[in-house]
């Protein structure tokens, strides 16, 4: 019974971090194209090269952030 439990861990952990990076890439994505939006205009330019570096950053992480490598784990 506890393997079970354990392979069913295993799986929900690995959908969560699929999702996680699905959601990352996404709202990277979003975030770009509000950026560019509020750059169009020119008061909104600051604010808009801003949110669209962060939208960058986000996305590419998303893209390119190993599994389990949110920094150092504390081991049992």
């Amino acid at each position: 019974m506890v393997e079970v439990f354990r392979r069913r861990r295993s799986w929900i952990t690995a959908i969560e971090s699929v999702l996680g990076h699905v959601a990352a890439v996404i709202v990277g994505f979003v975030m770009m194209v509000i950026g560019l939006g509020l750059g169009v205009t020119m008061i909104m330019l600051p604010v808009g090269i801003v949110v669209g570096l962060l939208g960058v950053a986000v996305f590419v992480a998303g893209l390119f952030a190993r599994p389990g490598s949110e920094g150092v784990r504390a081991t049992k």
